[in-house]
């Protein structure tokens, strides 16, 4: 059992824990291997409208996502999000939380749709788990993602629509 909240100053030590070992192994986020801490911390904390920390009964800090408009202006009704669990604890149904949290903040903030823009093809379990929630594969960008071991992979944009 986890719980969901807003993401806290205090936070960033365990975040960073969770977010740099998937950053540094290149083959699920387009951010370079080589990205500071600074810069990740402007990419998952200051540019999102939001981000949230998944606590364990502990409180220890197992996961976490962002929550922010796909594009500016016109295009801000449809939102985007990042999630990353923590090596030690994936396939425990966190990702599904963080992604059921996810939707319902999304709604909630008026979001009309979501879309992941770079799911990287080979990260089998990331499109299971978003098809399982209703996401659906819109188009397909071959070859546009550089994995570290297999070389250029296609990419899915993936949508799922939230309010009409």
């Amino acid at each position: 059992m986890i719980s969901i909240r807003p993401f806290e100053p205090h936070d960033w030590p365990a975040v960073w824990r969770i977010i740099e070992p998937v950053f540094r192994a290149g083959d699920a986020y387009a951010y370079s291997p080589n990205i500071s801490q600074a810069e990740s911390y402007q990419v998952w904390i200051e540019s999102p409208s939001a981000t949230f920390v998944a606590e364990d009964r502990s409180g220890r800090v197992v996961g976490t996502y962002f929550l922010k408009p796909n594009q500016p202006d016109l295009g801000a009704h449809v939102c985007n999000c990042g999630y990353i669990v923590d090596q030690n604890v994936r396939h425990e149904g966190i990702g599904d939380q963080l992604c059921e949290h996810s939707l319902k903040e999304a709604m909630s903030r008026g979001f009309r749709a979501m879309q992941y823009n770079l799911v990287v093809a080979t990260n089998t379990a990331a499109i299971h788990l978003w098809k399982k929630y209703g996401f659906e594969v819109i188009g397909i960008v071959p070859n546009a993602f550089k994995h570290p071991r297999q070389g250029f992979v296609d990419a899915l944009i993936m949508y799922k629509q939230l309010q009409p």
